[in-house]
C-alpha cells in the first residue's frame, strides 16, 4: 500500500555522500553492492506503484459493477413498482365496480322490500274490507235466521200467521196482490214476523199416542233430514197423503203441481174482485172464475195458481186451494226442520208432522175452512 511504501523509502540511506572517483578495490565493491541495493530499490518501488495502480483500477472496476447492479436492481424494482400500480389500479376497479353493484343491490333490495311491504299493505286493507263485509253478512244472516225462528214459532203450520201468508186469507181480507208471490219465506217476510210478536193460537186438548212405527221412521230420517223422497218416511207420506191429496180429476195439470209444491214455485193469489181496478194479464188463463182447472168442475174460484215462471195462471176452487196448502205447510216445515231452525223435542216435531198430515187427510176428503 502507498502507508508501506512511505514507511519503507524513509527507511531507504540518503544519498547524495561524495564518494571518490576512482574508488578503491575495497570502494568498487561497495559501489557495486550500493548500484545492486539502489536497483532493488527501485524494482520495489515500481512494483508497489504498480499494485496500487491495480488496485485503483480494480477498485473503479468494482465501482462500476455496483453501479451497473445498482442501475439494475433499481430498474427492476422500478419495473415491480409499475406492475404493482397497475395492480393496485385494477383492484382500485374491482373494489369500485363492487361497491356500485352492492349500491345497487341494496337499492334494488329496499326497493323491493318496499314493493312487498305496500302489497302486504293492499292485500291486509282488502282483508279487512272483505272481514268487514263477511261481518256485516253475517250479522244479516244472523239477523235473518232469529226474524226466521221468530216465523216458525208465531206461525208454524199449526197456528199460521195469516198475515204473513197471504194465500190463507179471505178474499175480502187479502184482496188482489199485483204479479206473483211464491209460497215460501222472504227476508221481507222473516222481518215482519221478527217485528211482531203473535202468540199461538191455544190448541185444544186431546188423547194421543205414538205409533212406533212411524216415530222411529221419523227419528230416523231426523237423524239425517232429507227431501229425498227414497227414504221410509217421506215415501210413506207420498203414498198415504201427498199423492192422493194432489190426484185431481186433470191428471196432466196435478203432475205440475206436485212438481211445483216439491220445488217451492208455486203461487197462490187471490182473484180480483169486481171493486178492484181490472189488471191486464198477458199470461194464458186456464179455468175461471167459474170453472176450476184442477178438477173440471164448474164452482166459484176466489184463487188461482201460478207455476213457476211460466205466466200461466189457472183458476181453482177453495176445495182444491185447501189441498195444495195442507201439502205446502207440509214441505215448508221439514224444510224448517231440514235446515235447523226448528228448535223442539224430536216428540214435538213428530206430532206437528202428525198434525200436518191429518190436515193433508181431511183436505183430500174435501173439508176445509170457511174462509177458503
Amino acid at each position: 500500500s502507498q502507508v508501506s511504501f512511505e514507511e519503507e523509502s524513509q527507511k531507504q540511506p540518503v544519498v547524495g555522500h561524495w564518494k571518490p572517483l576512482m574508488p578503491s578495490k575495497g570502494n568498487k565493491e561497495e559501489l557495486e553492492t550500493g548500484c545492486q541495493d539502489a536497483g532493488g530499490v527501485g524494482e520495489t518501488q515500481s512494483t508497489e506503484q504498480l499494485n496500487v495502480s491495480r488496485l485503483r483500477s480494480s477498485s473503479v472496476e468494482i465501482r462500476e459493477k455496483g453501479s451497473e447492479f445498482l442501475k439494475d436492481e433499481l430498474h427492476k424494482a422500478q419495473k415491480e413498482l409499475k406492475l404493482k400500480d397497475k395492480e393496485c389500479e385494477r383492484l382500485s376497479k374491482v373494489r369500485e365496480q363492487l361497491e356500485q353493484e352492492l349500491e345497487e343491490l341494496t337499492a334494488s333490495l329496499f326497493e323491493e322490500a318496499h314493493k312487498m311491504v305496500r302489497e302486504a299493505n293492499t292485500k291486509r286493507a282488502a282483508a279487512e274490507k272483505q272481514l268487514r263485509e263477511a261481518r256485516g253478512k253475517i250479522d244479516m244472516l244472523q239477523a235473518e235466521v232469529t226474524a226466521l225462528k221468530t216465523l216458525v214459532i208465531t206461525s208454524t203450520p199449526s197456528s199460521p200467521n195469516r198475515e204473513l201468508h197471504p194465500q190463507l186469507q179471505s178474499p175480502s181480507k187479502a184482496g188482489f196482490r199485483k204479479g206473483h208471490g211464491r209460497n215460501k219465506s222472504t227476508s221481507s217476510a222473516m222481518v215482519s214476523a221478527a217485528s211482531q210478536n203473535v202468540a199461538p193460537e191455544p190448541v185444544s186438548r186431546e188423547c194421543r199416542e205414538v205409533d212406533s212405527i212411524l216415530f222411529a221412521e221419523f227419528q230416523a230420517w231426523k237423524e239425517s233430514p232429507t227431501l229425498d223422497k227414497s227414504c221410509s218416511f217421506l215415501d210413506r207420506i207420498y203414498r198415504e197423503d201427498v199423492g192422493p191429496c194432489l190426484d185431481f180429476t186433470k191428471q196432466e195439470l196435478s203432475e205440475l203441481v206436485r212438481v211445483a209444491v216439491e220445488q217451492n214455485t208455486l203461487t197462490i193469489e187471490p182473484v180480483a174482485s169486481q171493486t178492484l181496478p181490472v189488471v191486464k194479464v198477458a199470461a194464458e188463463e186456464c179455468g175461471g172464475p167459474k170453472k176450476c182447472a184442477l178438477s173440471g168442475l164448474p164452482r166459484t174460484c176466489k184463487h188461482r195458481i201460478m207455476l213457476g215462471d211460466s205466466g200461466n195462471y189457472y183458476y181453482i176452487s177453495p176445495s182444491c186451494r185447501a189441498r195444495i196448502t195442507a201439502v205446502c205447510n207440509f214441505f215448508t216445515y221439514i224444510r224448517y226442520i231440514q235446515q235447523g231452525l226448528v228448535r223442539q223435542d224430536v216428540e214435538l216435531m213428530y206430532w206437528e208432522v202428525m198434525r200436518l198430515r191429518r190436515e193433508m187427510s181431511l183436505a183430500k176428503l174435501g173439508f176445509y175452512p170457511s174462509e177458503m
